[in-house]
């Protein structure tokens, strides 16, 4: 393997280590130790990656949040009825769901570019939640529905003990949670 592989290999593993760290100790938890002793590297060669703890966050939650991203365009693109966008969103985000709870409920600690990337990922799913309000909702305000949808998720996400203990919420909620805004959505449209 020439260095440079070896270089960006240990560069993966303090990335796929640092998401693992995240999602067990949240943002405030987190420690460049434990990163390291979970990559199996030792502490400093972090340091030869990354400049400081703050980058490789921001730098996990731009890749996460890109891999949310597409994964709701993919899934999202193939139909423009609301409850069907609902559904990829929430897929997207189910697939990383440990991660993107931390991300809820820590968001106002992160660095500004990983900030950046958790705006990017609520972006995506407006885009496509705003082409379906537009045909199945024209008179509602657009914005405000999907405040709600993203609220009603993150409360979940955020409750998840309670309402899932074996931290799976949206795998346990997904389907009550569409049918539930659906039906809520219809019922201030007059349907």
């Amino acid at each position: 393997m020439s260095r440079e592989s070896q270089k960006e290999e240990t560069k993966r593993r303090l990335l796929a280590a640092a998401y693992r760290v995240i999602c067990e100790k949240g943002l405030l938890g987190v420690r460049v130790g434990d990163i390291a002793q979970a990559a199996g590297v030792s502490h400093g060669t972090m340091f030869v990656h990354f400049d400081s703890l703050e980058e490789l966050i921001a730098e996990v939650t731009v890749d996460c949040g890109h891999r949310i991203v597409m994964r709701t365009h993919e899934l999202a693109d193939k139909s423009v009825r609301m409850e069907d966008i609902l559904r990829a969103h929430l897929a997207g985000i189910g697939e990383y769901e440990p991660f993107y709870t931390r991300l809820v409920i820590e968001n106002r600690l992160l660095p500004q570019t990983a900030r950046d990337a958790w705006i990017g990922i609520q972006s995506a799913i407006s885009f496509h939640f705003n082409q379906a309000a537009e045909k199945e909702l024209p008179d509602a305000d657009a914005a405000l529905l999907f405040n709600t949808w993203v609220g009603l998720v993150h409360y979940y996400l955020t409750n998840g003990d309670l309402f899932a203990p074996d931290g799976h919420v949206i795998e346990r909620y997904a389907e009550t949670l569409i049918a539930f805004y659906i039906k809520m959505v219809k019922g201030l449209n007059g349907k």
